[in-house]
């Protein structure tokens, strides 16, 4: 008896359907409101960018209303410093006092960020926030942008951000399909080939 119960047993186990599992989660950056959305600077105190950040993610978690603020970047870059000849990466905030946020604006999204402790208020004209250009979000390096870049090895290439930026480059390779190319720049006198993304380079 024992015996039959458990080849029923696994034979109920076997017939039992599998869990279903929902359809695959749509990327953040694929949803209609991130595509609605634009990118604002908000005027913070000095020092208190990660705190606003943190109560802002916090204020839109509890009221549900993900769908109107998406994002918020407290800007970094890293720089290279040579100390008694060791190079050290420092990262540092791009723009001191300054926080930049994703969201389409409502009277309540902009009351939501405007009203959270540490904001001064967002940049615009009077009340009404002036949202960034594509071109301003590219040089920013705040969001990944398709860029149709004309350009090819040869070309002379200045870096606008990133560790490498104000040097000068030539492009030595160039892959259109992940955006990146490789340049060789001049680093106290000798050539080092570097790899960096279209949105990390202005030509010459």
């Amino acid at each position: 008896m024992e015996e039959t119960r458990e080849v029923m047993e696994a034979l109920t186990e076997a017939e039992a359907p599998a869990e279903e599992t929902g359809p695959e989660p749509i990327p953040l950056e694929e949803t209609e409101a991130w595509k609605k959305a634009k990118w604002y600077v908000v005027h913070t105190y000095s020092g208190h960018e990660n705190k606003v950040k943190a109560n802002i993610e916090k204020i839109v978690e509890s009221r549900g209303m993900q769908d109107l603020v998406l994002s918020i970047v407290v800007p970094t870059e890293d720089r290279v410093e040579i100390k008694e000849g060791q190079r050290k990466i420092k990262t540092r905030k791009m723009f001191p006092g300054y926080v930049i946020v994703k969201m389409i604006v409502t009277n309540e999204s902009w009351y939501l960020v405007r009203n959270t402790q540490g904001v001064t208020g967002f940049v615009g004209h009077g009340s009404e926030p002036i949202p960034l250009t594509d071109e301003e979000v590219r040089r920013m390096g705040i969001e990944k942008i398709h860029i149709d870049l004309d350009i090819e090895p040869g070309d002379s290439v200045k870096v606008i951000n990133g560790p490498f930026e104000s040097f000068m480059g030539v492009v030595e390779e160039v892959n259109y399909d992940k955006q990146t190319m490789k340049v060789r720049i001049s680093m106290f006198g000798r050539d080092t080939p570097v790899e960096l993304e279209f949105d990390q380079i202005d030509k010459l």
